[in-house]
């Protein structure tokens, strides 16, 4: 992608918060054999270690290893029978934490992530988490995935400077729902949820 650069992983936050408000402004890019989809990060959500409400609560799984490598991997999880959701691994290797995509502003191949999601209206291509994955083509055969290294799917640079960034509580949980771990760009018409908790 023109313009933008790989991110290395020693330039990533060790530590889940911080690495939340750090990916807002900052590009994911899925590169496909026959388009690259590419969005800035607005809508970013943390789970952090401890967290009753992170798949890695209970500890290490078959399912879950992703939250545990080393941080900048990608974790993929199916949910409600239908959504892919895709997340960041975000401590050192063998600590559970994560942080959730939960939502894009369109950069690179809209028109795929048109029939991808069924829909012509860009606003709702990839605002919120199941869109995200959906428009960007993610499945479970990305997940474990560095997304600080040579591969499809990658974070990259900044595209233009990042507006201000606001914070709430998470969106669409009951555990834990009081803590203010979700982090978004002010003002940007891409970031999901209700408006009450995008200030």
């Amino acid at each position: 992608m023109q313009g933008v650069r790989r991110l290395r992983r020693s330039e990533l936050p060790v530590a889940t918060v911080e690495l939340a408000r750090f990916l807002i402004g900052k590009t994911l890019v899925h590169e496909r054999s026959r388009r690259t989809l590419s969005g800035r990060i607005v809508e970013t959500e943390a789970y952090v270690v401890g967290d009753a409400a992170a798949h890695s609560f209970r500890g290490l799984t078959a399912s879950n290893r992703s939250l545990f490598l080393e941080y900048g991997h990608a974790y993929v999880y199916f949910t409600y029978g239908n959504h892919f959701m895709l997340n960041i691994s975000s401590e050192r290797e063998g600590v559970g934490a994560g942080i959730l995509f939960r939502a894009l502003e369109p950069l690179e191949g809209i028109k795929t992530m048109k029939r991808h999601r069924g829909t012509d209206r860009v606003l709702d291509l990839t605002r919120g988490p199941g869109r995200l994955a959906a428009a960007l083509g993610i499945t479970k055969k990305l997940d474990g995935l560095d997304l600080c290294a040579d591969g499809p799917l990658w974070l990259g640079t900044a595209v233009r400077e990042t507006g201000s960034i606001g914070m709430s509580v998470r969106i669409g949980i009951t555990r834990e729902a009081h803590r203010e771990l979700r982090f978004y760009e002010r003002g940007n018409l891409f970031v999901s949820g209700p408006k009450k908790l995008s200030p």
